[in-house]
């Protein structure tokens, strides 16, 4: 099955409601769906992943108003569901796809809930509410993967927690350019206000000694779930999944050191080759 890069135009007699960004999986800070997930389950993850690039593509056009981008969110969830078959070719892959396995659409569906949310929603009160947030951005595409693989439910919580973990980290990185293009920010309310920082702090070329605090301590929490995270590769039975999931997990305390380190408004924080090789070479000890 092969996931083509949408641009817009006419689908199946319908209107297309999909608009590719140019964003795909080399843009993003952790594998999807590489080599050591089984091929015959790649296509499958592809499917899930062109899904979610669109869906997300919508809810953060600056071209498009509240109304419509909601209207299109919609629409790829009735193509998902059955209700309609033209106007998303990424829903339409992915019900061919979730046929085909027998995974539940309910994590596609979860999905857009965060992404109807990124469109009615610009802030967050407390760490709370952020976490809430994760369980329907986040979360789902863990459990995704790891019901398309066939494993069990003990699964779950290490692999919301990681999940999360990537979802505030990715929050940290684009904390500047989230303001500044969607006029969005994850960082809470009230630990700002703690910290005797504001949301419009995040428009300066450095960290003020308040933001450095609120992102430490976000931090911290990322490292709570991360911990948490650790039984994962343990839990999991597909080797090439587990191998992927230590990647992962590696990856994500990497990045996290690198928030501690750098000032994500002076330059993107990213993870760099050597992270890659450190924590595939990590991951090894998981290889039997």
């Amino acid at each position: 099955m092969e996931i083509p890069r949408l641009r817009g135009g006419a689908v199946s007699g319908a209107e297309n409601v999909e608009s590719w960004s140019g964003k795909d999986r080399a843009d993003e800070n952790f594998p999807v769906a590489s080599a050591l997930i089984r091929p015959a389950l790649r296509r499958h993850v592809h499917a899930f992943y062109a899904f979610a690039r669109n869906a997300d593509d919508i809810a953060d056009s600056p071209a498009l108003e509240p109304a419509e981008k909601i209207r299109r969110l919609d629409a790829m969830e009735a193509v998902l569901t059955g209700a309609r078959d033209g106007g998303s070719p990424s829903a339409l892959a992915l019900r061919a796809s979730l046929a085909e396995t027998g995974v539940s659409a309910t994590h596609a569906c979860e999905l857009l809930i965060a992404f109807r949310r990124d469109v009615t929603r610009r802030r967050y009160q407390d760490f709370a509410e952020l976490m809430d947030y994760c369980r329907y951005s986040a979360m789902p595409v863990g459990r995704h993967v790891l019901d398309l693989h066939g494993e069990g439910p003990a699964t779950h919580p290490p692999a919301d927690a990681l999940c999360s973990a990537l979802q505030i980290l990715n929050h940290l990185q684009d904390c500047a350019a989230d303001l500044a293009a969607l006029d969005r920010c994850y960082l809470p309310l009230d630990r700002l206000a703690a910290a005797g920082a504001t949301i419009e702090d995040l428009r300066r070329p450095a960290l003020t000694p308040g933001l450095r605090l609120v992102i430490d301590g976000l931090l911290g929490e990322t490292a709570a779930l991360n911990a948490r995270a650790a039984d994962l590769p343990r839990r999991t039975r597909a080797r090439g999944l587990r191998l992927e999931t230590a990647v992962i997990l590696g990856l994500s305390r990497r990045l996290a050191r690198r928030l501690a380190a750098e000032d994500p408004l002076a330059a993107r924080v990213r993870l760099r080759r050597g992270d890659f090789f450190g924590a595939a070479l990590t991951s090894l000890r998981f290889l039997p």
